[in-house]
């Protein structure tokens, strides 16, 4: 697998880069503008441009863009929905100008609306939004955690959009938090076979782009997105060594978005990179 971290871009991408690589990254993930907003921020080719050659030079590929939390797809209010359709393809767009391969999302929250009308609707907008994606560039849907009645908290229902949109630039992100979350036991190697042999029926492994590597407190089925460090929650040290270890995930990439400062970005993806070392 390719290994990657979540860098904060407001110091500059030379100094998001440079974190990237002491930490022993070769991928990397960013948010292109101020995830709180629904402003997206204008394309700067030069910036671009000399973001994409400092990866380069450094080896780090893929780069991933995450999403605002703000973006909504479910949504049955107007303003919401066309400031979430707004902000995905503002990050395709920059994606494209960047060369950047994955814009990863969160789907939203039905609310109160029939889970079948909502579906209906995140359907109905990402075929809008797909339509402006260019080539080279992946939109890949992360499962949610499971709380309330956000979208996408399964296996079965990431495969249902997938299957429902058929696009070949559609992917799916699988964030082993939210899966536990969700009820996924992943901390042993059954667990993680049980989970990956779903994910190969529900959805296909050739959808499945990459993985957000985070352990978590959250009690199996426990609903709630929080994230830990590596090997000191309840996946373990078993369940990431199960999922290096896997196959048919060797060539995927997975980025970590575990708590703290760069020094625990250090130390989470060097235990990552240690279990990985230990399983070829």
């Amino acid at each position: 697998m390719r290994i990657g971290i979540h860098v904060r871009v407001s110091g500059g991408y030379a100094k998001a880069v440079e974190h990237a690589r002491a930490a022993g990254c070769d991928a990397i993930q960013i948010f292109s503008s101020n995830p709180r907003s629904y402003r997206p921020s204008k394309i700067d080719r030069p910036a671009l441009d000399a973001f994409l050659a400092l990866r380069r030079e450094a080896g780090i590929d893929p780069c991933v863009i995450h999403t605002p939390y703000l973006i909504n797809l479910a949504s049955d209010d107007p303003k919401v929905l066309e400031g979430s359709k707004t902000l995905l393809k503002a990050d395709l767009a920059t994606a494209a100008a960047g060369e950047m391969r994955y814009v990863n999302t969160h789907l939203g929250s039905y609310g109160k609306r029939d889970r079948r009308e909502g579906f209906a609707g995140i359907v109905t907008a990402l075929e809008e939004v797909l339509g402006t994606i260019e080539p080279g560039v992946f939109l890949v849907l992360e499962n949610s955690a499971g709380a309330g009645n956000l979208a996408g908290g399964t296996l079965e229902e990431l495969g249902e959009f997938v299957a429902a949109l058929d696009h070949p630039q559609l992917g799916v992100c699988l964030d082993t938090a939210h899966a536990w979350a969700a009820g996924y036991e992943i901390n042993s190697a059954e667990g993680v076979k049980r989970f990956i042999d779903e994910a190969e029926t529900k959805i296909g492994l050739n959808r499945l782009h990459m993985f957000h590597f985070n352990d978590t407190e959250v009690p199996l089925g426990g609903s709630r997105d929080r994230h830990w460090h590596i090997g000191e929650g309840a996946i373990g040290f078993e369940g990431f060594r199960a999922l290096l270890a896997h196959e048919d995930l060797r060539e995927k990439t997975a980025i970590l978005e575990t708590p703290g400062e760069d020094t625990d970005d250090v130390r989470n993806v060097q235990t990552i990179l240690t279990i990985a070392k230990a399983v070829k």
